[in-house]
């Protein structure tokens, strides 16, 4: 008959984190950290969670406010006044 609770077998398998590559050179490991070339990707993620939170208020603003309304007769009124002009 099995045992009811088989001891965990991860402990004794090798460590196969490194997949048998050498230790990681010191320089190479800072070189990696210190690397600006994943830096413009995270600007770009930046600048997009910034536009999103900035049309989510606007959004916000819209939906509670007759702003939009008010601003498309603004608008519309300046350009049929220049037209008219």
């Amino acid at each position: 008959m099995a045992h009811p609770n088989p001891p965990h077998r991860s402990s004794t398998r090798p460590d196969r984190s490194r997949r048998g590559r050498p230790p990681a050179d010191p320089s190479r490991v800072w070189t990696s950290l210190t690397d600006p070339a994943g830096q413009a990707t995270a600007e770009y993620a930046l600048v997009i969670l910034a536009a999103a939170g900035l049309a989510g208020l606007l959004l916000a603003w819209a939906t509670s406010t007759d702003g939009v309304a008010r601003l498309m007769n603004a608008v519309l009124d300046s350009l049929i006044s220049d037209a008219t002009s």
